[in-house]
C-alpha cells in the first residue's frame, strides 16, 4: 500500500522514478490531463509521443514541453473519430519509432450531443472506445519491442451510469441519452483493459483502466451551465446517499496522478485487468455511488463479447 490519495499530484507520484529510456505514447497529449501526464513523465526523462487530431496544438505543446523539460517530445497526428486516420497514425508510428513501453489511451469526449464519427459510429463509443481499440491493436508491433509494457485506459466513475448495450451500441433503436452513452463508453474502456490483459499478459504486457477524478478540463467542453449544475447536484446526492462528503474537483496535476501511478508503480508489477482510482486499485462494488468498479465492467465474458463486437464493427480481426 502507499500513502497517495485524491490530493496527490503527478509530480509527487513520479518523484522517485527515473523514466530515462522509456517511450510513452499519450493520446490527447496536448491538453488537460494528457498534457500534464506528458509533462510529468518528460520531467523524469521519458521520451514522449503526444498524439492528437489538431496538428497546430501538437506542435505548440511539443515546443512547450521540450523547453520546460529538455526531454525528447515527438508528435503523431491521429483523429480517433476516423479509423482511416487511426490506421495511418499507427502505420506512421511503426515507421518512425523503435518501441512503445507505455501506451496511455487518454483522449476522449464526454456527454456530447448525438453525432457520428466518420465511420458512422455513435461519437462517444466511436472515439472513446473503438478508436483506441484499433490504435492499440495496430501498435502491437511497437509494444512487443517495449519493456515492462503497460497499456493504460482512462475510464471514469461515469461507467457506473451504464453497461455496454451489446445489441445497440450506436443508439439506433433507443433514444439517445448523452450520459448513458458516456457511461457505456467508459464501461467499454474498462472491459477493453480486461480483454487486453487476457490476451497480452502471457507476453509480459499488462493493461489497466482508471478513474482520474472529477477535473475541469476541456473534456467538459460540451456541457452547458445547466449540465454542469446537474452534474454537481448528482455528485452531491450520491455522496449524501452514501453518508460521505462529496468530493470537489481535482486540479489537473492531481487528476494526472493516478495515470502516472498506474503506468509506473511497482505495486502493479505482473498484474493487470484492474481498475484504479486515487492511486489505488479499486474494489468491485455494485452499490457505492462514490467509488469502486461495477462487476459488469470487469466481467471477462463481457470483455470477450466486447472484443468480438468491436472487431465486427471496425471490420478487422485482432486474434492473438
Amino acid at each position: 500500500m502507499n500513502d497517495f490519495d485524491e490530493n496527490t499530484t503527478a509530480d509527487e507520484v513520479l518523484a522517485d522514478k527515473n523514466l530515462t529510456g522509456r517511450t510513452v505514447l499519450i493520446t490527447g497529449g496536448y491538453s488537460g490531463l494528457g498534457q500534464e501526464t506528458a509533462r510529468a513523465m518528460a520531467a523524469r526523462g521519458a521520451h514522449i509521443i503526444i498524439a492528437g487530431r489538431d496538428t497546430d496544438k501538437l506542435r505548440e505543446t511539443q515546443s512547450k514541453l521540450a523547453n520546460e523539460t529538455g526531454a525528447t517530445i515527438d508528435t503523431l497526428a491521429c483523429d480517433l473519430a476516423s479509423l482511416e486516420s487511426v490506421r495511418k497514425a499507427a502505420d506512421e508510428a511503426i515507421e518512425r519509432f523503435e518501441k512503445i513501453d507505455l501506451l496511455i489511451n487518454n483522449a476522449g469526449v464526454m456527454a456530447c450531443d448525438f453525432a457520428h464519427t466518420k465511420d458512422g459510429f455513435e461519437r462517444q463509443f466511436g472515439v472513446n472506445h473503438l478508436g483506441h481499440f484499433v490504435l492499440t491493436n495496430r501498435l502491437l508491433p511497437l509494444l512487443e519491442k517495449g519493456e515492462r509494457v503497460r497499456i493504460v485506459n482512462l475510464s471514469s466513475r461515469g461507467h457506473h451510469i451504464a453497461p455496454v448495450d451489446f445489441d445497440d451500441p450506436n443508439f439506433k433503436d433507443r433514444e439517445y441519452d448523452k450520459w448513458r452513452s458516456y457511461g457505456q463508453s467508459k464501461t467499454a474502456n474498462v472491459l477493453f483493459a480486461v480483454a487486453l490483459e487476457e490476451r497480452l499478459s502471457g507476453r509480459g504486457m499488462h493493461a489497466y483502466a482508471l478513474h482520474p477524478g472529477g477535473i475541469q478540463t476541456n473534456l467538459g467542453r460540451h456541457l452547458s451551465e445547466q449540465d454542469m449544475a446537474d452534474l454537481m447536484e448528482r455528485i452531491r446526492k450520491n455522496a449524501q446517499a452514501s453518508g460521505e462528503q462529496p468530493q470537489g474537483f481535482k486540479t489537473i496535476p492531481q487528476g494526472a496522478a493516478t495515470t502516472c501511478w498506474v503506468a509506473t508503480t511497482p505495486e502493479l508489477e505482473g498484474t493487470g485487468g484492474l481498475y484504479c482510482e486515487d492511486c489505488h486499485v479499486a474494489d468491485q462494488d455494485d452499490e457505492s455511488t462514490t467509488g469502486g468498479v461495477r462487476s459488469y465492467a470487469i466481467d471477462s465474458e463481457k470483455a470477450d463479447r466486447l472484443w468480438s463486437l468491436s472487431e465486427e464493427m471496425v471490420g478487422e480481426r485482432f486474434a492473438y
